[in-house]
């Protein structure tokens, strides 16, 4: 495979999610275009594009022969990937924002803006808990025992998946404006979150140890004697070093090492914005989601395209 290949049978709207499954190269994509497709990223092939009835927001894996996605029509569907069916798993009372699949527990778990997170048996269909949110959920994540919402108003509530009582925490994001995005620490310690301003946080669950929660500014530009700031959309993290790329509406990809507080890499910037970013399970390939967000409004763009890249040490391994 080339260092970097765009796939075949793209996406034809606003591209929202990009994720690789558990153990395979095959990658899911949902889209403002009313689909869900599954690649064979290896051979350049989409193998299922899933019709559905309303724009879907995010999509995740079950494992390698299922997905699930949730949608505006306020619908939570799963996918077979060898027949081809889909069912809806279930209901919300507003669009559904955020799909994660816990797989350590065996639960699927949406966010809505409907201000609630949702558990799902996903074998029988069934709901199995509705649990309260602060306000709309924008972004989503489980970490371990974790289960870490972020959602309007700066918000984020760290749920315990063992005990969904009461939150484990309520707090406020250490960032000056709304969080777009989430990634859990491979370490399971914390996560990372992206604002609509520019700004990264580094929040722990439990702080001490020398690991404390801090932030720092990124995806922006000089233009003369401004600085103009662009919103981050997209994180990730690699899955053997702990380092995490970052993607923004400037077209820009980096990868941070977050224990050093250092940038390692910049890749060459896209003609619009990163919507979306995946690590493979081996940390040797990224999925790159380049779609325009709307932050201008209606205009031409570019069209949307899902880029695969062989990742390099280089550009992921943490400087000694």
């Amino acid at each position: 495979m080339a260092d970097k290949v765009e796939l075949n049978s793209p996406p034809t709207d606003g591209i929202t999610r990009v994720v690789f499954a558990p153990t395979s190269n095959d990658l899911l994509a949902s889209s403002w275009d009313k689909t869900v497709r599954l690649y064979d990223t290896d051979s350049n092939t989409m193998r299922r594009q899933f019709d559905t009835p309303a724009p879907c927001l995010d999509t995740c894996f079950l494992d390698g022969t299922r997905g699930f996605a949730g949608c505006v029509d306020k619908t939570v569907r799963s996918f077979d990937f060898a027949s081809g069916q889909q069912s809806v798993v279930g209901v919300h009372d507003n669009a559904v924002k955020a799909v994660e699949y816990d797989a350590a527990k065996g639960t699927l778990i949406t966010g809505s803006w409907d201000t609630s997170v949702r558990f799902w048996d996903h074998r029988s269909n069934q709901g199995i808990g509705v649990y309260a949110q602060p306000d709309k959920v924008y972004a989503m994540t489980v970490c371990g025992d974790y289960l870490v919402v972020c959602t309007a108003s700066k918000h984020f509530w760290v749920w315990d998946t063992r005990n969904m009582a009461e939150p484990f925490q309520r707090r406020e994001a250490g960032l000056k404006y709304q969080t777009r995005c989430v990634a859990a620490m491979p370490s399971k310690q914390g996560v990372v979150m992206g604002s609509i301003e520019g700004r990264v946080a580094l929040e722990y669950i439990h702080t001490g140890e020398g690991k404390k929660n801090f932030a720092f500014k990124c995806h922006r530009q000089k233009d003369g004697d401004k600085e103009v700031i662009y919103p981050v959309n997209a994180v990730a993290f690699h899955p053997g070093f702990g380092t995490f790329a970052t993607g923004g509406s400037d077209g820009t990809i980096s990868t941070w090492d977050g224990n050093q507080k250092k940038r390692l890499y910049q890749f060459q910037a896209y003609e619009t914005s990163i919507a979306s970013l995946a690590f493979n399970s081996s940390g040797t390939k990224l999925a790159i989601a380049a779609s325009y967000m709307m932050e201008e409004g209606v205009k031409d763009h570019p069209k949307d395209a899902i880029h695969i890249r062989t990742v390099t040490e280089r550009q992921v391994k943490p400087k000694s």
